[in-house]
């Protein structure tokens, strides 16, 4: 007997037993189901697909990955009375921030009864003063302002550095880069801005991090170093009888540089001689 199949021939002889290959034999047994019922399965089509083909349906394709929308380089304010003080102070909660003068939240309720509710105001407030963004300002040694917008009363020392700190630790845990001799710089800056002594500063700012004692130390030798290295070049300057361009050239030194260290000098030795 004589089997046909597309392309291939296969002869069974009588008494051989023969049997269709696997891959032959699915392909019969579809092609009995559609001379039995005259049905066609949905993924063949028999006047064109060849006996072999891969006959399974395929596989449903994976969603594109979709790029995340790119986020705005200012993230949204976490409180939403954040933005009602932005619109009712913007001198102070705007996209400039100043240092708050202290009691500002019950100045806020004053200004705005039945506007702000307090509850919500204590929980906004907390949130912007621990930002990274007002700490940033705290740290720069502007003074506290009122509602107006105008300057009040200036920070004190320790609040200074702790924000200082605060903000350095927050930065250092995203920077690859050491961040501590600009830490030491920014110390040194808010010492002599402080107008204190050296042992009256440590005495306010020391704290139970030995980490950051031993940075402020530091700084503060350093800041010692300085301006005994400015009231030297003062002294210099004053029996030299020279103008500052001569008195810088002399010692091989920018004017403007010059005329900075003397001026620090003299800020130093103010509270001193009076």
């Amino acid at each position: 007997m004589q089997v046909c199949c597309g392309n291939h021939q296969i002869r069974q002889q009588a008494g051989f037993g023969w049997q269709w290959p696997p891959r032959l034999r699915r392909w019969h047994d579809v092609r009995l189901r559609i001379a039995a019922d005259g049905t066609t399965p949905f993924f063949m089509n028999s006047a064109t697909t060849p006996p072999g083909a891969d006959t399974r349906p395929a596989r449903p394709r994976r969603p594109s990955r979709q790029t995340p929308p790119r986020a705005d380089a200012r993230p949204p304010r976490q409180h939403p009375v954040l933005d009602q003080l932005a619109q009712l102070a913007p001198g102070l909660f705007g996209e400039v921030l100043k240092p708050l003068k202290r009691g500002i939240f019950q100045d806020l309720l004053d200004a705005h009864p039945g506007v702000l509710d307090a509850d919500s105001l204590k929980a906004a407030l907390a949130l912007h003063t621990r930002s990274s963004r007002y700490l940033t300002v705290v740290a720069s040694g502007l003074p506290r302002h009122d509602l107006a917008g105008q300057p009040v009363e200036p920070l004190a020392p320790e609040h200074v550095h702790h924000a200082l700190i605060e903000v350095f630790r927050r930065r250092q845990g995203r920077s690859p880069e050491d961040l501590v001799p600009k830490l030491r710089q920014r110390i040194v800056q808010a010492f002599e801005n402080s107008g204190l002594g050296r042992e009256a500063y440590a005495t306010l700012v020391m704290g139970r991090d030995e980490t950051v004692n031993a940075i402020t130390a530091e700084a503060l030798a350093e800041a010692a170093s300085r301006a005994a290295r400015d009231e030297a070049l003062l002294r210099a300057f004053e029996g030299s009888g020279q103008t500052v361009e001569a008195f810088a050239d002399m010692y091989g030194m920018p004017p403007h540089d010059a005329r900075r260290t003397l001026d620090r000098a003299r800020l130093r030795k103010t509270p001193r001689d009076a």
